[in-house]
């Protein structure tokens, strides 16, 4: 039962709103609110433990939230009378019966939202699985299991979709498949949920971050404002380095000497390449540096990391 009345029927919408799911005495997720809105691909970031998977499984009315909720389309996923045909996801690729083959596995989930055997074909071909569709599904590896579960997410062709690692298990080809995947979904106006550990992939996938620690929000943002956030300095070369750091440090910023060029801080690249005009210099490079995703991500997550090994 949730506490208050809701407000949220935006269609596509994912909201999550004052969620606080407890197992016990285990406190998974507290009083976690944030919003997934179409035509992007959102980023579910958080450490082991941090209350993604449970998060998911409560706005997929899996697990029944201790308070607070989630919507789907602005009512609870119960509640859909087609639930294929509102929400895909994929939270276990293993949560199959290994003695159906992968075509009859797909089949029997059609029937149960009316879904016509032609779509088992386009989805097991969309994914890669046409030339394994009459073999049974305990002789799959991770990768190929990740597949059918996608396959099973697009089946009936949804508006939302949630996606738990789905990077696991999958081979080069078949990452920068499922990036390209995700990210044409996002563009055709669906509303994409993914968590991953990966941060290297969320930084070529994601346009908006949702990152949680220890079940609370930590940030909801776009990509490109996270990045900002984390702005380390401009890498600069110009035709006289030597008089181009002492105008810039006597204008305020900090100056390091690196091979072939300065590191600048505490100064945007535009004003950088407006005092070097001011000063006559020629500038050969203005290259603004970030730190990763990774990097930020860990520092934004420092204080909520339930499991932290002892460096040697």
């Amino acid at each position: 039962m949730f506490r208050r009345p809701w407000s949220g029927t935006v269609s596509g919408m994912i909201e999550v709103q004052e969620l606080t799911k407890r197992y016990g005495d285990k406190l998974a997720v507290d009083g976690l609110s944030f919003t997934v809105t179409p035509g992007h691909v959102t980023g579910f970031l958080g450490a082991n433990g941090s209350g993604k998977s449970t998060t998911m499984r409560v706005v997929l009315g899996l697990d029944a939230p201790t308070a607070g909720g989630a919507l789907v389309n602005g009512r609870r996923y119960a509640r859909s009378p087609q639930p294929m045909h509102e929400v895909g996801a994929l939270l276990d690729a293993n949560a199959v019966h290994g003695g159906r083959t992968a075509w009859h596995h797909l089949r029997c989930l059609a029937l149960s939202n009316g879904i016509g055997k032609a779509r088992v074909t386009e989805v097991l071909e969309q994914v890669g699985l046409a030339g394994v569709a009459g073999k049974r599904v305990k002789g799959f590896s991770l990768g190929m299991k990740q597949r059918l579960g996608i396959a099973a997410a697009l089946l009936g062709d949804p508006g939302v979709l949630l996606f738990d690692e789905p990077v696991n298990g999958l081979d080069t080809e078949g990452i920068r498949w499922i990036r390209g995947l995700m990210r044409s979904l996002a563009a055709q106006g669906r509303t994409v949920l993914v968590s991953s550990h990966l941060m290297s992939e969320m930084a070529l996938t994601a346009d908006r971050v949702v990152v949680i620690g220890r079940g609370r929000l930590i940030v909801e943002t776009p990509m490109t404002d996270l990045m900002a956030r984390f702005r380390r300095d401009v890498v600069v070369r110009s035709a006289d380095d030597v008089r181009l750091a002492a105008a810039l440090r006597a204008d305020g910023a900090r100056v390091a000497v690196e091979d072939g060029g300065l590191a600048v801080g505490d100064m945007a690249a535009v004003a950088i390449g407006e005092l070097a005009l001011r000063q006559g210099i020629a500038v050969h490079e203005l290259t603004p540096r970030t730190a990763s995703l990774e990097d930020a991500y860990l520092e934004l997550t420092e204080d909520s990391v339930e499991y932290r090994a002892v460096a040697s």
